[in-house]
């Protein structure tokens, strides 16, 4: 039977939030205000607990959920680390609703779904939410609904969607913004938006300066865009046969041969192609030309999937 904490009483924070520690100790799932939406919670290195979180919501392992940190240095103990724009970007937006996707450090035994050796992390701008993740320690925290739906702004949408599921709901009225935290990924050499959020683009770019997203995917370059007019065919006709020199004269097939064949009677006007016997090199086989055209045309572009867009706080 879930318990729910009126976090505005102080007496009722105080049991509150010694209960959903005790909660998380023992493998059980909480829901906790931010500074964003509500978060469903769960010990970070309790695999049975994250996939308890998982199954709440309905998500799959694919899936993984982001790690809520009371502290920059917990944060730190569970990367690798932040690259080259990381600690600036901790340093403006730290609390606050910015995620970082980061290597994770691989010493670390927990298991967050198929996080491909990365981590999501942030520290939320909550009084609350950072005073109980001092007292449990990093937190694997997800949006509280259930996986497609809106993510819950207030207790009592949390609880309505996942009911007995969470041992704990901690009440701390209706969440900050109600929009989802921004998604940064680090671990490439250049930071990559892979959700936009409460905090715009535009004060991304203004920290970290180059900032990609879906938009600056590289298009594969059509070979019909530049191709010149003179190849193209139209309905109807013929394909000639390629010219295998440009703007050159017609080069004498056989090695030191006189720029004009010697004509014999009854012999007709066309060269000689065999010398001493040997029969000329056949023209290239139309399966290598296929291959060589196979080799300059682009492949499509297969988007790496990205581990962390989910609807996480």
């Amino acid at each position: 039977m879930s318990r729910r904490y009126d976090c505005s009483e102080p007496m009722e924070r105080t049991r509150g939030i010694a209960e959903a520690v005790a909660a998380v100790r023992r493998g059980e799932l909480i829901v906790l205000p931010t500074d964003t939406v509500y978060g469903i919670g769960a010990d970070a290195f309790t695999p049975a607990a994250v996939q308890g979180l998982l199954d709440a919501k309905g998500r799959g392992r694919e899936m993984p959920p982001p790690v809520l940190v009371g502290s920059v240095r917990a944060a730190t103990a569970l990367i690798e680390d932040l690259g080259t724009y990381g600690q600036d970007l901790i340093d403006e937006f730290w609390p606050g609703a910015l995620t970082l996707v980061c290597r994770a450090n691989q010493n670390l035994l927990w298991d967050l779904g198929e996080t491909k050796g990365t981590v999501a992390v942030r520290m939320p701008m909550h009084e609350l939410a950072v005073e109980l993740l001092k007292e449990t320690g990093p937190l694997a925290v997800s949006s509280a609904n259930l996986s497609g739906q809106p993510a819950a702004r207030t207790a009592d949408e949390a609880q309505k969607m996942l009911g007995d599921s969470v041992e704990i709901y901690l009440d701390g009225a209706a969440a900050g913004q109600g929009e989802a935290s921004t998604i940064v990924d680090l671990t490439g050499s250049i930071p990559r938006l892979l959700r936009a959020g409460a905090i715009s683009e535009d004060k991304i770019r203004s920290v970290v300066g180059i900032l990609l997203t879906d938009e600056d995917e590289l298009e594969p370059p059509s070979l019909t865009d530049e191709e010149p007019e003179e190849v193209s065919l139209t309905k109807g006709e013929e394909p000639s046969t390629p010219s295998l020199t440009k703007d050159e004269p017609a080069a004498s097939l056989t090695k030191d041969e006189p720029s004009a064949p010697s004509l014999t009677k009854d012999e007709p006007q066309t060269p000689s192609l065999v010398k001493d016997g040997r029969e000329p090199a056949p023209d290239a086989a139309p399966e290598a030309v296929a291959e060589a055209a196979a080799e300059g045309a682009p492949e499509s572009s297969a988007e790496t999937p990205s581990l962390h867009k989910g609807d996480g706080s």
